[in-house]
């Protein structure tokens, strides 16, 4: 039975979701547009598909009057500090943060202009950066009447991955697994949204890791033709489902009354234990410094 979603009214809610701009992130910006928040900010890269997403949400609701396009780019370090201070100055309050956006690289090492494996730095270090840049904000922004709520689209594929130290950025190479590399950054965020959860418990802030479900969206789209044909069939065959139930599952743990607990990782809406690699805090702990440590490195904090 696939699951509902009943979002109450977010007017008093400073909401930033990334990755709204194709699958089920402009899916999730239609929904929680629809939902009325005090201002819903969606960076991107591409400012002429931030537009256009503005005009799907306009011809789906019927307005986007609090909604606001934002560029940002993931890939880019220095973009995503430029986008947190930005809001620091001029928006000043954030109560949800859905770190969404995210890419899969198949056989192939692409570095960023930061000199990072773009997975590693779009689907961890980049999010990572703007969650610890606005996180002072949103502890003062929230209350135990109005909590905070920070939410990471993980994968499934996190099953797959592992924490080596060592190839972070794919030093030794790529996987002979094509899926592991992208695996190792969707563990990297059930363990941020864990690690994350247990410093801010006292906050009112609840953090959440999240895998929709199978679906065909473009997180593929540097990959060859061939890669992405052979991506389609192994999730049509695996039991695809549609974006906007994706939207849904990814939606509902963050926004359901019944989700009290921080920290924990949902599949299609449901919670679920992660990779086991999830739970160790050493290996927590190590991450999270070595993550500032780069970013100190790169002169972002």
């Amino acid at each position: 039975m696939p699951i509902k979603l009943e979002i109450q009214d977010l007017s008093k809610y400073v909401i930033i979701l990334t990755g709204a701009t194709d699958g089920i992130g402009k899916e999730m910006a239609r929904i929680l547009a629809r939902s009325n928040p005090k201002r819903l900010i969606l960076p991107a890269r591409n400012i002429e598909k931030g537009n256009k997403l503005l005009e799907y949400i306009k011809s789906s609701n019927g307005n986007a009057n609090n909604v606001e396009i934002w560029e940002m780019d993931l890939a880019d370090l220095q973009s995503v500090k430029n986008f947190a201070n930005k809001f620091i100055k001029e928006v000043g309050e954030l109560h949800i943060l859905i770190n969404n956006a995210g890419l899969i690289v198949q056989n192939q090492i692409i570095k960023t202009k930061d000199n990072l494996e773009i997975q590693f730095q779009v689907n961890h270090l980049a999010q990572f950066l703007l969650t610890l840049l606005l996180l002072d904000t949103i502890k003062k922004s929230v209350s135990a009447e109005l909590p905070g709520k920070i939410a990471l689209t993980s994968s499934e594929l996190n099953y797959f991955g592992e924490i080596d130290f060592d190839n972070l950025n794919l030093e030794k190479g790529n996987y002979w697994n094509f899926l592991k590399s992208y695996g190792n950054t969707k563990l990297m965020n059930i363990i941020v949204a864990k690690e994350l959860g247990r410093l801010v418990q006292n906050d009112n802030i609840t953090t959440y890791s999240l895998h929709p479900g199978l679906i065909q969206t473009n997180v593929s789209h540097l990959n060859s033709t061939f890669s992405n044909i052979l991506n389609r069939l192994i999730i049509k065959i695996s039991g695809e489902i549609t974006v906007e139930q994706g939207a849904i599952n990814t939606l509902y743990p963050v926004f359901s009354l019944e989700n009290k607990e921080t920290g924990k990782y949902y599949d299609e809406g449901i919670e679920t234990e992660p990779n086991k690699i999830a739970n160790d805090q050493e290996v927590a702990k190590k991450l999270w410094d070595v993550s500032e440590k780069i970013l100190k490195d790169h002169g972002m904090i």
